[in-house]
């Protein structure tokens, strides 16, 4: 059914496309947000840009641009403050987002559109539009040639950034952009899960693949492809079931790393067990 569904419906073309493109970009993203410890971050991002979506639906203009605009203030407002301040970067990020997303919620009410509301917060990729696909494909390709372009500075600045300083590299500078990609692939990926739920994209995919692989470079192409095989497999239940895409995308994503949280090869807590009877 859903094979047909396929063949003969073009939205569900167009959201099975556009999921899978946020699968890959966002294991992309997600394998550099586990190792710099930046998981708080995704979420504050994801909340931040709420106002400029707000924004744009109120003004009929693209999500995008106001999306970008707030994630972006958003992280150099957190930057600012933790940099200004005797307050740590934790409690920065939890003032800044909540600010930014209450002040969302309020510019929704003055939209005064409920059903806007529960699209940008839960996601409905299977009502994705043409404009957002074609959107979440230039992003997509944008934040992955950046990725391949300045893959050494990131892989220096995430594995050891005091080494990367001492060689000359701006880490700082590379915080920022690190956050401007975070800031795009949370912009993709709202039409697919919402806001409440894009952090489950950009971190349970990487998440499993770092329990599979040390190197950096197998653990993005791992997290790329449990990112794309949960939007498929949570796309089908979507859409077979009648159930909210994006809850279904990420329960499957969820399902996936306690698989592999159980059995990994190296690190699975079924493995570890067994090790631990057979040294008894």
């Amino acid at each position: 059914m859903f094979i047909e569904g396929l063949m003969q419906y073009e939205f569900l073309q167009k959201a099975l496309f556009t999921s899978i493109l946020v699968g890959i970009v966002s294991g992309v993203i997600g394998s550099f947000i586990i190792l710099r410890g930046m998981s708080l971050m995704g979420d504050a991002i994801s909340h931040a840009v709420l106002p400029g979506v707000a924004i744009s639906y109120m003004f009929g203009f693209n999500f995008f641009f106001g999306a970008v605009a707030f994630g972006l203030a958003a992280a150099m407002g957190m930057g600012f403050v933790t940099q200004k301040s005797r307050i740590k970067n934790d409690t920065a990020i939890g003032i800044v987002f909540s600010s930014f997303f209450a002040l969302g919620i309020i510019l929704i009410t003055f939209a005064k559109s409920s059903t806007d509301l529960y699209h940008i917060l839960f996601g409905n990729v299977l009502a994705v539009r043409d404009a957002d696909m074609w959107t979440t494909l230039v992003i997509a390709i944008i934040v992955i040639f950046l990725v391949w372009l300045f893959y050494k500075e990131l892989l220096a600045s995430s594995f050891d950034p005091v080494m990367a300083q001492s060689y000359g590299l701006n880490t700082q500078l590379m915080h920022y952009f690190m956050m401007g990609l975070l800031t795009l692939v949370t912009v993709a990926a709202l039409q697919t899960v919402g806001i409440i739920l894009v952090v489950a994209m950009l971190i349970t995919p990487a998440a499993t693949a770092y329990l599979l692989t040390n190197r950096l470079a197998i653990m993005i192409w791992l997290a790329a492809g449990f990112g794309t095989l949960s939007s498929i497999v949570g796309l089908y239940f979507s859409y077979r079931y009648n159930l909210a895409s994006g809850a279904s995308i990420v329960l499957t994503a969820t399902i996936l790393f306690i698989f592999v949280f159980l059995f990994s090869p190296k690190q699975g807590l079924i493995k570890f067990k067994r090790k631990g009877v057979a040294t008894k």
